[in-house]
């Protein structure tokens, strides 16, 4: 047995088993990334996919996910490899972070500019992002991170030096609604942002879900911290940050509410925009 480290939960895992990311696992008494590698989709995507909005413009980036998350959204989109253990996946279908890397570099030619960690949440096997990052960057070329942000600062530490850009997704401003209904945590994504911001470019996501995060004084209080977010010399930086305000579809267990209304999307960008520079609106 032994304790996971990654995120708030500190999973502590009996030996062959798993942590409740279903990507952890106890062997041989230590804890190891058991999909590293583990590949379900690989796909050259235009960087505003991802999205990233100011960061290489017009470019591609070759997009890697693997399987397994630390959130349990009832509206996942990728619910089929986020909330899966990986049985259903051939475990021939594997990369080495070299493999990956040389991948990348064959697709320079096609306008790629690097590798970017998505799908499922990259940081439950942040050994592969940081071996193969390394690998990435020594070819010359970028690294980006989509990630949910649930982990602890040791972990982004590890792996920061070797990211040049990351979207990170923050659900709610509501701690209740984090820990109700995402099992997860909003003071650890808070705290993973206020890190990442000062020595990353980062750009953030807020899903509309109707009924739980489309209120307007919730879009208020978000923009009024991330406004306030500071570089690593303590100059105010929030307002230049890019924030995307996406639209929610019913989808894995959350079938029970329309779409969000597409008007609604417009509002919420318009109150984002009184604080924040740069606002893209997704999905509509």
């Amino acid at each position: 047995m032994a304790v996971c480290e990654v995120c708030f939960r500190h999973c502590d895992i009996k030996e062959g088993a798993l942590g409740a990311c279903n990507a952890r696992g106890c062997k041989d008494g230590k804890i190891v990334a058991v999909n590293y590698g583990r590949v379900t989709a690989l796909a050259l995507d235009p960087i505003e996919k991802k999205p990233l909005s100011r960061f290489y413009p017009g470019s591609k980036i070759l997009s890697y996910g693997s399987y397994g998350c630390n959130l349990f959204c009832p509206f996942c989109q990728n619910y089929d490899i986020s909330r899966t253990d990986g049985s259903e996946f051939e475990p021939e279908d594997k990369l080495t972070p070299e493999g990956l890397a040389e991948i990348a570099y064959k697709f320079k030619e096609r306008g790629n500019i690097g590798v970017a960690y998505t799908y499922n949440e990259p940081l439950v096997s942040y050994e592969f992002v940081r071996d193969t990052a390394k690998i990435v960057h020594e070819m010359g070329m970028k690294n980006v991170l989509v990630t949910n942000g649930t982990a602890e600062l040791a972990v982004l530490e590890e792996i920061l030096p070797y990211i040049d850009a990351m979207n990170v997704d923050i659900k709610s401003m509501s701690a209740d609604t984090y820990k109700d209904v995402l099992k997860g945590s909003l003071a650890m994504t808070k705290t993973f942002i206020e890190r990442a911001v000062k020595d990353c470019h980062v750009e953030l996501t807020m899903l509309i879900v109707p009924g739980m995060n489309d209120s307007e004084e919730e879009m208020r209080e978000l923009t009024d911290w991330i406004s306030g977010l500071t570089d690593k010399y303590g100059n105010v930086i929030g307002n230049k940050l890019p924030l995307h305000i996406s639209r929610f579809f019913p989808r894995y267990k959350m079938t029970d509410r329309p779409a969000t209304d597409v008007d609604v999307i417009y509002k919420l960008a318009d109150i984002a925009g009184d604080k924040l520079e740069y606002v893209y609106t997704g999905n509509c």
